[in-house]
């Protein structure tokens, strides 16, 4: 016999049943954020020009834009890459024009060997172009690029040069460039050279060793000698100190080892993801929105590095195969999400051009601080898209159709008059359109089941009666 106690326990279970999983964005917040999104990208479009890219935002709200020409610039992809996650999400051709337009003045930078950046460049835009259209044009163009970004592999150190731009840097590996590994991943596996998949992954494998310290925690660069491969230095350079954690280059690493380990399926490359993205989640607060640096005094919150967190976790628990770290990085993205669709950080009511608020650029050198990114706002559509596809809206119950008026009977038809037959040949009358052939019946014969039921009812009623004298 079950005790109050075991009634307790199956009264838990049906409302943990009904209620369903401990973390779900709604959908009244995605849909919200997103008709924001197109309201605010759509504004951008019809007031910046084609080969002007946006940045971050100015004190009015306006955007401070980029040239398509800037050889060392980082961003000029994700507006392109923001418009085609709409044309992605709606189908609506109108977005798929705006984001040809936008893609196309960036292939001026397929032959820039000066930056690791290409990535970030060409993937959101030439990428997601390709992967939308099919359009030979602009693959051509993403393996021009993936040829110029492996142009910067060192084979002696197994690593990516980042850049030039540095005097104090000789062989620089930074965090960021853990994500634009994706365009040599990609272009090795659709018509380019195998080896740039082999180069992508020591560049990770060599990040992993040598900038990832033994608590999940990273660095922001480390420098080489040219010459011989030894480390110089690990710093930081956008973060508090080179001891501390930047979190947007946390967020990097936990998004690239993740893509990263979905191309090659590398065992090293899943330990990796976790011990980041574990290390990330174990510092985060109560909104789960983290402070520009984890270890820093001074406090300003990184919608961004949120935004590509949460885009890294909704893929990373893809290919966890641990069902209570699956739970986990799942909740944990709901739960940035959750924030960032919430007024304090989704810009609705303000006058920021862009779609997320609160986003830190380089607090040390003092720019781009309580501001729009726009890459905040790339990683945060592609986070809600993710999400989306991974959780379909549940489509509201339909309302119950009216009956409809009964419809009044029908006067029946007489039966026409039979003929008179011709007096030599007599013919029996046919019977009308309303009999059918043979005697009409009514009662019982007209409706058969009607006997069955009486004979039911009948049993029951007997039936009934005897239990009552037992």
């Amino acid at each position: 016999m079950v005790g109050n106690r075991g009634w307790r326990r199956v009264g838990l279970l049906v409302c943990l049943l009904a209620v369903g999983p401990a973390w779900a964005l709604e959908d009244a917040a995605i849909d919200q954020a997103l008709r924001f999104s197109q309201q605010q990208l759509a504004q951008s479009d019809a007031s910046l020009r084609p080969g002007t890219y946006p940045k971050s935002t100015l004190p009015g709200g306006t955007w401070r834009t980029v040239p398509a020409t800037d050889m060392i610039g980082w961003v000029q992809g994700f507006f392109p890459g923001s418009l085609w996650s709409l044309y992605e999400l709606t189908g609506d051709a109108a977005w798929r024009t705006r984001a040809e337009a936008w893609t196309r003045p960036l292939e001026v930078q397929r032959f820039n060997r000066q930056t690791h950046d290409l990535g970030f460049k060409f993937m959101p835009s030439y990428g997601a172009a390709y992967r939308l259209t099919g359009q030979a044009e602009f693959k051509d163009v993403l393996l021009s690029a993936a040829e110029s970004l492996a142009s910067r592999y060192d084979s002696r150190v197994g690593i990516i040069d980042c850049c030039d731009w540095n005097p104090d840097w000789r062989l620089p590996l930074v965090v960021d460039t853990m994500v634009n590994l994706e365009l040599l991943f990609w272009a090795s596996r659709n018509g380019g050279r195998p080896e740039w998949n082999d180069m992508a992954l020591q560049h990770a494998l060599t990040t992993l060793e040598d900038l990832v310290r033994p608590d999940g925690s990273t660095f922001h660069v480390v420098d080489y000698e040219p010459g011989t491969g030894a480390i110089r230095f690990r710093k930081t350079f956008q973060g508090h100190a080179d001891d501390s954690t930047w979190t947007r280059g946390q967020a990097w690493a936990m998004y690239g080892f993740t893509l990263t380990y979905r191309y090659t399926r590398d065992p090293r490359m899943l330990d990796a993801a976790r011990r980041v993205s574990d290390y990330y989640l174990s510092r985060l607060p109560l909104d789960a929105v983290p402070n520009w640096d984890f270890d820093a005094p001074t406090q300003s919150k990184d919608s961004s590095a949120a935004a590509i967190a949460a885009s890294a976790l909704l893929e990373l628990h893809l290919h966890e195969t641990d069902p209570v770290r699956k739970q986990r990085y799942r909740e944990a993205a709901v739960r940035m999400l959750e924030s960032l669709t919430s007024s304090a950080y989704l810009a609705i009511g303000s006058n920021s051009r862009g779609i997320l608020l609160h986003g830190v650029g380089n607090l040390p050198a003092g720019q781009e601080v309580d501001v729009s990114l726009i890459y905040g706002d790339y990683y945060f559509l592609e986070a809600l898209l993710r999400y989306r596809q991974q959780n379909p809206p549940v489509p509201p119950p339909q309302e119950p159709v009216p009956p409809t008026e009964p419809v009044p009977p029908q006067e029946p038809v007489p039966p026409a008059p039979p003929q008179e037959p011709p007096p030599e040949e007599p013919v029996p009358p046919e019977p009308g359109p309303s009999e059918p052939e043979g005697k009409r019946g009514g009662g019982c014969a007209a409706a058969p089941g009607a006997a069955s039921l009486a004979l039911g009812l009948m049993a029951f009623f007997v039936l009934r009666q005897r239990s009552r004298f037992r």
